[in-house]
């Protein structure tokens, strides 16, 4: 296991109030005595031992009963000050689960062990005057709040088979089996400043994964404040946005597809049933709202559905560039959207509802996904706002070989006049750097993580006015990995694998797993390729190139930006 560097006390004080903390009581990660780790009931406990109270956190002139900054890190008190509690001085909390960046926990401990990242904090890195946290324990904590900061139940790295030892190795430490993370449903912005979309609630089995198309309906006509309302009635106006949903979930794609109430009979819905609420299951109306009892939402039936293309009555789809009744694209399980000065996005008031969400659940237990989606009302309207979405390279990584690296890239043409404000990226788990740069070679943007990809905000925005297309050109790259250990060596477990496949998706084994690891085989059957040694029947031929697809064993190479239209479009 790694051992983590002994580091003497560091400050939430300072990560939160800005003051220093002087006590010192370090030590090094906790032990049994006689070589074996200790092990935690949860990845929380074993965070509160190993860096609050392990580096001194919780000595009594600091965070224990002194309370420094109004903050008390003393086992009992540490969880419930830290979820979604605001911080001294900022306008973030100190943990939002489901998102590091946005944690300033993380900001202000990240700044100090990166000094020379950007991060945006006030006051000074924490610790002050003492040493950083090392780059393993930060990275459990990162990790820890990006899998959705539980309580209790150890949390799993999607990243690597989804398993609890990547934090526990980070943490020298033994964890649980990790577990199906349950966030708190997002709970909706006051009446006046914004409305919720619920998607209805699901149930994902025990290592599976499944990308799915659910219908609801919603009529916030008598919801939304009147000056919020286009002059029609038919839509109103938005700015910015936070969705929330379980870890388990991949993507979550929202559209309207402009369909008349009339539509609910439809028989291509395959019939309309409560999901959660105190009608689980029972049968139900999709124009009564209140249908389902507190907490549910009424819901056709659960179709698999890659983006709900070719779903229900019409197709929901999206309209070339621009993207045609989308409401909300979200790459990641939880996503904000900061309000932007002046800048508004127009949604339909009622219609249908088509959600699909992409879950994949690397846990030996069922999962529950559960999406909310809350969208904060524009007061101030001069700018239209459009997300764009470019598939057009979605298919590019596939044919990468087996235990090889290789860069991708393409092109993206901004509209002309269009202003970039926001930017983020999207492939699959063998996709391990994405960057894109400017017309003369600037790199704007670059997001390493798949499962929680950057999303870039530009103050100010980029404006493109060039009158040809190469003005306008983005050059937009990405970094797959089929397969190669960190130390260039074929790595078994990372590669594309034919027996890992989702039923949905195939591919061709040609290159062994087991006994001659990277050697060329042909297909499954073909065992005796792979084998140390003639006859010796320890090899498997299970490696595949990369395969384009929707599923996380395949692969997927899209650019999503967000562009202010020139005025009148």
């Amino acid at each position: 296991m790694l051992r983590a560097s002994s580091v003497h006390c560091f400050s939430i004080l300072v990560a939160l109030s800005g003051a220093a903390c002087t006590s010192d009581g370090g030590r090094e990660a906790p032990s049994t005595g006689d070589g074996e780790c200790k092990s935690f009931d949860s990845t929380f406990d074993a965070i509160q031992t190993s860096v609050f109270e392990g580096q001194g956190c919780t000595n009594d002139t600091c965070h224990g009963s002194a309370r420094s900054g109004g903050l008390d890190l003393r086992a009992g008190f540490a969880y419930s000050e830290l979820l979604e509690k605001k911080s001294t001085g900022t306008s973030l909390v100190r943990v939002q689960p489901g998102a590091p960046t946005e944690s300033y926990l993380y900001l202000k401990l990240a700044a100090a062990t990166n000094p020379d990242a950007d991060y945006d904090i006030a006051n000074s890195p924490m610790p002050v005057g003492l040493p950083p946290l090392s780059p393993e324990r930060l990275e459990a904590v990162r990790l820890w709040i990006q899998g959705g900061a539980p309580e209790k139940g150890a949390v799993g790295d999607p990243t690597k088979g989804g398993t609890s030892d990547t934090i526990a190795n980070l943490l020298s430490v033994c964890l649980p089996p990790a577990e199906p993370v349950k966030i708190a449903p997002l709970e909706a912005p006051p009446p006046d400043e914004g409305i919720q979309f619920t998607a209805p609630t699901w149930r994902l089995g025990a290592g599976k994964e499944r990308e799915v198309c659910v219908a609801s309906y919603y009529d916030f006509s008598d919801r939304v404040p009147d000056e919020f309302k286009s002059p029609d009635g038919k839509s109103f106006y938005t700015n910015g946005s936070r969705l929330r949903q379980n870890p388990a979930s991949h993507h979550y794609i929202l559209s309207n597809p402009l369909l008349e109430a009339s539509f609910a009979t439809d028989p291509s819905f395959g019939g309309w049933r409560c999901y959660g609420g105190d009608r689980p299951d029972a049968e139900c109306d999709p124009l009564d709202a209140a249908a389902c009892g507190d907490g549910g939402t009424c819901g056709s039936e659960l179709k698999d559905n890659i983006a709900c293309l070719n779903y229900g009555p019409v197709k929901a789809g999206f309209d070339g560039f621009l993207g045609a009744g989308l409401i909300e694209n979200v790459q990641s399980a939880n996503q904000y959207l900061p309000p932007r000065d002046g800048v508004y996005r127009e949604l339909p008031i009622k219609g249908f509802l088509y959600h699909n969400t992409h879950g994949f659940n690397l846990t030996d237990q069922e999962a529950e996904i559960n999406s909310r989606l809350n969208v904060l009302f524009a007061k101030d309207r001069k700018r239209r706002l459009v997300q764009a979405i470019d598939y057009s390279m979605v298919g590019a990584a596939a044919g990468i070989a087996p235990y090889t690296t290789k860069e991708i890239c393409g092109n993206h043409v901004a509209p002309s006049g269009a202003e970039l404000i926001r930017l983020t990226s999207h492939t699959h788990k063998r996709g391990k750097r994405f960057w894109v740069t400017v017309p003369g070679g600037e790199m704007i943007y670059e997001s390493f993580i798949y499962s929680d990809p950057l999303y870039k905000e530009f103050e100010p925005s980029i404006r493109f006015d060039g009158a040809s297309d190469d003005e306008r050109t983005l050059r937009i790259c990405a970094l797959f990995n089929n397969g190669v250990a960190e130390n260039g060596s074929p790595d078994p477990e990372a590669v594309t694998r034919a027996s890992r496949m989702p039923d949905r998706t195939t591919c061709k084994a040609v290159a062994c797993t087991a006994g001659k690891v990277g050697a060329a085989c042909a297909g499954a059957d073909d065992g005796a390729s792979c084998d140390s040694a003639p006859g010796e029947g320890d090899g498997v031929c299970d490696a595949c190139a990369i395969t384009a697809g929707a599923t996380t064993e395949n692969e997927m190479f899209v650019v999503m930006p967000w562009y202010l239209l020139p005025e009148g479009q």
